[in-house]
């Protein structure tokens, strides 16, 4: 069988003006002066002049523009937030944890429910001073005979909410005032003479200062590692905005007259988002030590129970009456490693670099 194509056979790509369809067999300009009958043409050459002496309405076709298809092929599903979990998801250690600090802090609120007795209602009895775990006295009793279950459970649920809220204080504060150092170069002298000033005086002593002169409360202690706590967090966060200040496309902002909040919140923390998450994962449990630090020198108020005065008092009953010291020792134990896993785990999440 031949594969050679008469001229009426030869489909020529165009429009055909009379249906609008592509492809239509056209027999050209003058079809009569060809010998359809005894010459044959072949693929290539006399198919191309053929083409050329069509009209310039059939041989092309206007392009529309739409800009809904447009937008549509440059859409992406790619979502920040949702890259970030699904890679935290993968981290199962660090999964489990979470779930695990999450039931401790809900089991602080449900625990007095199922008590026996109430942590603002104890009973005092030297008679039953010491007395080990049992059916009646889950935790066992302290020195004073009063139930030790709700006091640790109390001190907990305290400890936790004075970590949280004093560890996010610091990173907020810390953040803003970190970005503002190292994006403003008129800043960065005064707020590093600041950082030297504070810096190179032991914490210690300003917590120490300020419970004797202005009072021991929960709130005054937070505020005052608040104030105290977020230089590191700013001294991190303005190295950091060093390396990407001067980056090509924070001066096209500036030479578009971006105003200054939109690309310190636009262009550069995004890049900081794995450090303040870290920084603020490590606060929680450095918080709650601290606090047990200042608590065992006697620097915070023992009317409110917490696991730092809890652990003050044990210290010296450990060798005689050990569970005293083990249950608010294994909490403390617990919510430290829980962050860091936790909080190593999700600074890798948020990483742009870890995501497809």
């Amino acid at each position: 069988m031949s594969n050679k194509k008469t001229f009426k056979d030869i489909v020529v790509k165009g429009i055909n003006p009379e249906n609008g369809n592509r492809d239509a067999v056209i027999d050209g300009p003058d079809p009569n002066k060809f010998n359809t009958d005894e010459k044959v043409f072949e693929k290539g050459r006399p198919h191309v002049k053929k083409r050329s002496e069509l009209p310039e309405d059939q041989l092309f076709a206007r392009a529309e523009y739409h800009y809904q298809d447009a937008e549509r092929t440059g859409y992406s599903q790619y979502s920040y937030w949702k890259s970030v979990w699904q890679n935290f998801l993968k981290k199962k250690s660090a999964v489990v944890m979470l779930i695990v600090f999450v039931l401790l802090f809900v089991f602080t609120f449900v625990a007095p429910l199922i008590s026996r007795y109430d942590v603002t209602a104890l009973r005092y009895d030297t008679k039953n001073a010491f007395i080990a775990p049992n059916s009646d006295y889950w935790f066992g009793t302290d020195s004073l005979g009063a139930d030790y279950w709700c006091q640790v459970w109390y001190a907990t649920r305290l400890s936790i909410l004075l970590a949280i809220s004093v560890a996010g204080g610091q990173i907020l504060l810390g953040t803003v005032m970190g970005l503002l150092w190292g994006y403003v170069r008129k800043l960065d002298r005064p707020m590093t003479e600041l950082y030297n000033l504070i810096d190179n005086i032991p914490t210690i002593i300003y917590m120490t200062l300020i419970a004797l002169m202005i009072g021991k409360s929960y709130l005054v202690i937070g505020g005052a590692l608040i104030a105290f706590g977020w230089l590191g967090t700013a001294r991190n966060v303005r190295n950091l905005v060093f390396m990407y200040r001067d980056r090509e496309y924070n001066l096209a902002s500036r030479c578009l007259g971006t105003s200054l909040p939109r690309t310190l919140w636009k262009n550069i923390f995004p890049y900081l988002i794995s450090v303040v998450v870290l920084r603020l994962a490590l606060a929680i449990p450095g918080t709650i030590a601290y606090e047990t630090t200042l608590a065992y020198l006697g620097l915070i108020s023992v009317e409110t129970p917490s696991l730092g005065i809890l652990l003050r008092n044990a210290r010296s009953l450990f060798m005689s009456y050990p569970y005293i010291l083990i249950f608010p020792a294994a909490i403390v134990s617990v919510i430290t490693i829980t962050f860091y896993l936790v909080g190593n785990a999700f600074s890798d999440a948020c990483d742009p670099r870890n995501h497809r």
